[in-house]
């Protein structure tokens, strides 16, 4: 009846373990000795395809969080830009920070209601009743309940970003004589800033996974809830030290980076393509 969070690189995704009569779809393998090891033992006992499992609920969260988030910066950036100069470097920092602010702050609620149905298997119907309820309750304001310790992650994260792939584009293109970034410019660049910033932010992202599974034992188990990000972040350094907010710092890096730089080198790769189509087409 306990529950782990699956974590995609972009989405973060609450899951139950198969217990008793209830069939979810993740079934415990045994014990990881690290991230080769889980890719070798999933591979040789569930088959290739289980690597994918989960993939649905990631493109439904996924897809409405990178639309918004690339679409507010471009559009930050550019009117930025028009005020404070193209070659500002402040500029990556501030439309990054927003552009994440806002697409957290207007997804947060689409990933609770997600996270109820995945773990209840509530029907629509049943699902409005449970979030009316709330609402009356505990006010609007609970739909949005984690979004603290989200936004304490991703817009660090995002300004790091932002702030590193425009320093690393510009150099590489500079360097290899680019008049825009190339695929590989792009993916290159991507993947050391992502890098960067899952180290820096890490402390956050592990704050966020204890949260998350804390808010489902406290409404399931009837487990006890902290009361803050801080509280929870106290409690982790008072158990393990303050290497416990660094845990799981070698598989963050190896779905961030690659996360990252596809995204954005397929974003910059769309972009140029559109863009040439557009100026043939006029």
């Amino acid at each position: 009846g306990k529950c782990f969070v699956y974590s995609s690189g972009l989405m973060d995704h609450m899951c139950v373990c198969e217990s008793g009569n209830s069939k979810g779809w993740y079934k415990k393998n045994g014990h990881f000795n690290g991230t080769l090891d889980a890719f070798v033992k999933i591979i040789k006992i569930e088959g290739i395809k289980s690597l994918w499992s989960g993939l649905p609920p990631t493109l439904i969260m996924s897809l409405p969080t990178t639309v918004i988030y690339f679409t507010c910066y471009d559009q930050l950036s550019e009117a930025l830009k028009s005020r404070l100069g193209k070659d500002n470097d402040h500029i990556p920092i501030v439309a990054g920070s927003l552009s994440r602010f806002g697409s957290v702050t207007v997804v947060s609620p689409l990933e609770l209601i997600r996270t109820r149905m995945q773990y209840r298997k509530l029907s629509y119907k049943q699902l409005h009743m449970c979030i009316s309820s709330k609402v009356a309750r505990d006010g609007w304001l609970s739909l949005w309940r984690g979004w603290s310790s989200t936004v304490l992650r991703d817009v660090p994260f995002s300004a790091m970003y932002w702030y590193n792939y425009e320093r690393f584009k510009k150099m590489m293109c500079k360097n290899l004589g680019a008049h825009e970034p190339t695929f590989f410019i792009a993916f290159t660049s991507g993947a050391a800033s992502g890098s960067i910033a899952a180290v820096i932010t890490l402390p956050f992202d592990v704050v966020k996974t204890h949260r998350q599974t804390e808010l489902w034992e406290s409404e399931t188990l009837k487990i006890p809830q902290s009361a803050s990000t801080w509280a929870v972040m106290r409690k982790i350094v008072t158990k393990n030290g303050i290497a416990g907010l660094f845990a799981g710092i070698g598989p963050r890096l190896f779905k961030v980076a690659p996360a990252c730089a596809i995204m954005i080198s397929t974003y910059e790769y769309g972009k140029s393509f559109f863009s040439h189509l557009n100026e043939k087409s006029n």
